[in-house]
């Protein structure tokens, strides 16, 4: 082990906002192309958040290190095993990406990470709705304006479901 001081170890592990609103240009779905699609996306978003997860725990660590770091005026600290995590941290980082830009590729809209809420643009009667999905759902049964967002949702009616 080899001391490590406080500016040492926030280059380690330099945080980034990962999760930011992912979107591209709007494709549009019919109830039927978006229920087919739940156990792909269910599985990518599953990945995403357990990279998330990983993250986070790892942030935690670095903090908690750093913590004690300043609390004692530095410390001895094993780098291999911060390098080794550090990875770890990255590997996730990228793992999640190349999920979430998976699940943009197929036009669908990441909405929140933390509870597993997709949203699938549909067009009815000549204007974009988004078809509402939560991880744990059976099916998607709700849908909201573009504008109203999760808080809005309405239960899915005969105009979509006849799509």
């Amino acid at each position: 082990m080899k001391p490590c001081n406080l500016r040492n170890l926030r280059n380690l592990c330099n945080l980034r906002n990962l999760f930011q609103s992912y979107t591209i240009p709007m494709r549009t779905f019919t109830l039927r192309e978006a229920q087919s699609m739940l156990p792909v996306l269910e599985s990518l978003l599953r990945k995403s958040i357990e990279s998330k997860s990983l993250i986070e725990e790892v942030d935690q660590e670095f903090n908690d290190l750093s913590e004690r770091i300043f609390l004692n005026g530095g410390t001895l600290v094993d780098v291999r095993a911060c390098a080794v995590r550090k990875a770890a941290r990255e590997k996730a980082i990228q793992s999640a990406k190349d999920t979430l830009s998976e699940i943009n590729a197929i036009g669908v809209q990441v909405k929140d990470l933390e509870v597993g809420l997709l949203d699938f643009p549909c067009l009815v009667d000549g204007e974009i709705v988004l078809l509402c999905w939560r991880m744990g759902e059976p099916s998607i049964t709700h849908w909201h304006g573009a504008e109203e967002g999760y808080a809005g949702r309405r239960p899915i009616d005969d105009r979509i479901k006849g799509d």
